[in-house]
């Protein structure tokens, strides 16, 4: 399975859809993106999740290299994932704690950091 990014603004927040899967073969297609998104000077990201299938340790890394990134530019990244077999991974690795989890990308986008 292939990876999908859609980007779009919703108020100052840029919402970066994902779908498919996010493993070693996808993941610097999101890195690229998130890179791509920052350097243009977008600092607020939303990745909405929600089309996602799988999700391995390199799409964790990706994910946190983009949160550190943002975070340079006192930016912030948060996830939009309701699905439960995702939602385990970020509880297993402990980053529900690093990373604000919403239910819908206008939450997320809504949410004040």
């Amino acid at each position: 399975m292939d990876l999908t990014l859609e980007t779009r603004t919703l108020g100052d927040r840029t919402i970066v859809e994902v779908g498919g899967e996010i493993d070693v073969y996808t993941a610097p297609k999101l890195r690229e993106q998130l890179v791509d998104l920052v350097n243009a000077g977008k600092y607020h990201l939303v990745v909405d999740m929600e089309a996602v299938e799988f999700l391995d340790s390199t799409g964790l890394g990706v994910l946190v290299g983009g949160l550190k990134r943002v975070r340079a530019h006192d930016g912030s990244l948060h996830l939009v994932c309701t699905q439960e077999r995702i939602l385990k991974i970020f509880r297993i690795t402990g980053l529900t704690k690093v990373f604000p989890i919403h239910n819908t990308v206008e939450e997320a986008a809504a949410a004040t950091d």
